[in-house]
């Protein structure tokens, strides 16, 4: 399947920024969409000088649910109608101990993190499933995969999404989707900047090349790192009981 007309939502940030480079060629036309016009109009011009046919920028702001139908169609029209590739990209790191004690923050960050993403995903799948085919790609998180009392807030959003991706690639691969949940780990980001980083930490462009390797193979879900996936694994081996005493 070719990969030509491109959606990315949050495509400001340096991940999906990564990914938008490595997917350039001649034919592709890029529609990106995000709330920093600058960021997303800087990233157009770079991705048209890599040699793109087209480089569209739509505002969204993921917080209000009611324009995402509106966007999701304004994007599908920039691309005459048909999207190849969709990635879900946006989302913030949650400030778990300001969640504790305040119940708009924590409520607002889950809407950024799950709520939106959910409804985006459910509204790029159905433009593909209507057109028979595509490929839809979110980027959930290793944080997802169990519970940890210092991010508990972010990993149950990461949760939620990675659970409805699962749900929506099972349901319509025979109407010709194919959804790829991306599980990073710790990337270093403009987001992550203040964190102390160790040999765990990969960059934005190393997640990048195994989300466009995934995206072209159809896989249904990637560990960015790959050894993340050992990780989580022993992680989820690990007795609730026991689970519960650890410092994470």
């Amino acid at each position: 399947m070719s990969l030509n007309n491109i959606v990315i939502v949050g495509a400001s940030s340096a991940i999906a920024e990564a990914v938008a480079r490595r997917l350039v060629h001649p034919g592709a036309r890029f529609v990106l969409a995000g709330r920093r016009r600058l960021a997303l109009e800087h990233t157009a011009a770079d991705l048209i000088l890599r040699g793109a046919l087209s480089a569209e920028v739509v505002d969204v702001d993921v917080g209000d649910l009611a324009s995402l139908d509106g966007a999701v169609n304004h994007a599908r029209s920039l691309l005459e109608g048909h999207i190849d590739l969709a990635l879900v990209a946006h989302g913030t790191l949650t400030d778990q101990a300001r969640a504790d004690r305040d119940a708009g923050y924590a409520m607002a960050e889950f809407g950024v993190n799950a709520t939106s993403t959910i409804e985006l995903l459910r509204l790029l799948a159905a433009a593909m499933v209507e057109k028979g085919s595509g490929r839809l790609a979110v980027i959930s998180s290793v944080a997802g995969d169990r519970g940890r009392g210092s991010n508990a807030l972010y990993g149950s959003a990461k949760a939620a999404v990675t659970a409805f991706a699962s749900g929506l690639g099972q349901r319509f691969r025979a109407s010709g989707l194919l959804v790829t949940v991306v599980k990073p780990g710790f990337v270093d980001t403009p987001m992550t900047a203040r964190i102390t980083k160790n040999a765990l930490w990969a960059s934005p462009d190393a997640v990048a090349a195994r989300i466009v390797k995934a995206l072209r193979s159809g896989r249904p879900v990637v560990y960015a790192p790959a050894f993340w996936w050992v990780i989580m694994a022993i992680i989820k081996l690990i007795p609730e009981a026991i689970y519960r005493r650890l410092p994470l």
